[in-house]
């Protein structure tokens, strides 16, 4: 299977020496499992053109952004037509944080900026693990987060996976059986996130800052979650 890699916004410019761009981090967060079987290519939904005929791609990974699905840019609405087309084509798509939230956009959900403020650090979230590709999972997983946008009332043909007091609709899966989202982020090694929650000094309160830095001495549950994203693949490829 290759995945196309819709990357939306980039790693902040002053991190940038130190931490790979988003790409990057999913090929390597896809190699970290050791399944094998996957392969990738990028496209920048930001430039003119860029989106190719989505029901000619095998899947669809939909990156993070610093946007909000409300702003006015001119290449969300060929994001949105793009994912509509995915998803009515049963195209295997996986949207995470940003493309969580503009896949719940496009198909009709609400997302704004919570009045919650700034997720940060690793949050524990609830587990729907009835799900055949997600049976493997704990009931409750720590994974990092970054954002202050979320979804607040998901598409009608969502069903809600991953959901935290802070974030109820953490996660969703959807009625075509081949679309995934996830708010929290398991491509980020522990360093990249630190440095994000380092970064909103001045814009998150200092007790929310000081929580979040602690919050990462909590063991991460990234790797069963990647190895869930695995699962969800190569089972949304034999529904094809």
């Amino acid at each position: 299977m290759k995945i196309t890699i819709v990357q939306t916004g980039a790693v902040p410019s002053h991190l940038q020496a130190e931490h790979e761009d988003y790409p990057q981090m999913f090929r390597k967060m896809f190699g970290s499992t050791g399944v094998e079987g996957f392969t990738f290519d990028d496209i920048d939904a930001c430039a003119a053109d860029a989106l190719p005929d989505p029901t000619t791609l095998d899947a669809i990974l939909i990156t993070g952004s610093p946007a909000g699905v409300y702003e006015d840019h001119n290449w969300l609405d060929p994001l949105r037509a793009f994912i509509r087309s995915a998803y009515a084509g049963n195209i295997p798509m996986l949207g995470i944080c940003f493309g969580h939230q503009i896949i719940a956009d496009a198909l009709g959900g609400e997302v704004r900026k919570s009045e919650k403020g700034w997720g940060l650090g690793r949050h524990t979230y609830s587990v729907a693990n009835d799900l055949p590709f997600a049976r493997e999972l704990p009931a409750v997983i720590n994974v990092a987060c970054s954002h202050q946008d979320q979804v607040i009332t998901p598409p009608t043909e969502a069903r809600v996976f991953l959901s935290s007091p802070f974030a109820p609709n953490a996660g969703l899966t959807y009625a075509n059986g081949v679309t995934l989202t996830l708010q929290p982020h398991p491509e980020f090694e522990d360093s990249y996130a630190q440095a994000l929650v380092e970064m909103r000094r001045g814009r998150a309160t200092d007790d929310v800052i000081e929580t979040a830095l602690q919050s990462m001495r909590i063991n991460s549950d990234s790797m069963a979650l990647r190895h869930t994203i695995m699962r969800f693949f190569s089972a949304a490829s034999s529904l094809r």
